[in-house]
């Protein structure tokens, strides 16, 4: 995984903007099982800000992360805008946690497909209060991601 280890105030006005958007929607998470409270953020190309935070579900497989449903709300809300960042933060029960946050395979997976809708990488910003890892592109996160062309093609 490629990623820049930053401070907040090594990141530009929009991006400190955008991981303070992250850190507030923890504050929303519905989180009675994991206590794990993860918030995200996500910039669309239009300037809008868009977050989402993590909805468990006693039955695990139906819970949502804050990635995904910030993403999908974007995508319907707003589906002529693309995405140009996410940011990402979480709480514990100390607070937030020390090392960032990192999305989880399936959100790493929705993410590749927005690139792929919109033909542009993505910022990542991952919070943690030891400091910020940036990378650009979900391929960082995703090497040899499900891509729905090559799915088409193998099934020729």
């Amino acid at each position: 995984m490629h990623y820049d280890e930053c401070a907040m105030s090594e990141l530009s006005s929009e991006e400190q903007l955008l991981l303070q958007a992250a850190m507030d929607a923890t504050t929303q998470s519905y989180s009675p099982y994991s206590h794990f409270r993860v918030g995200a953020a996500v910039l669309l190309c239009n300037g809008q800000i868009i977050t989402g935070s993590n909805q468990e579900n006693s039955a695990f497989p139906v819970t949502l992360c804050a990635e995904r449903v910030a993403l999908f709300s974007a995508c319907h809300q707003h589906s002529d805008a693309p995405v140009s960042a996410i940011a990402l933060a979480a709480q514990d029960a100390n607070g937030f946690t020390v090392l960032p946050v990192t999305p989880c395979g399936s959100c790493r997976q929705v993410l590749a497909e927005v690139e792929q809708r919109s033909h542009r990488p993505i910022t990542i910003l991952m919070y943690g209060a030891s400091g910020i890892w940036k990378t650009v592109g979900v391929v960082n996160l995703l090497p040899l991601a499900f891509d729905s062309i090559l799915s088409q093609d193998s099934q020729v």
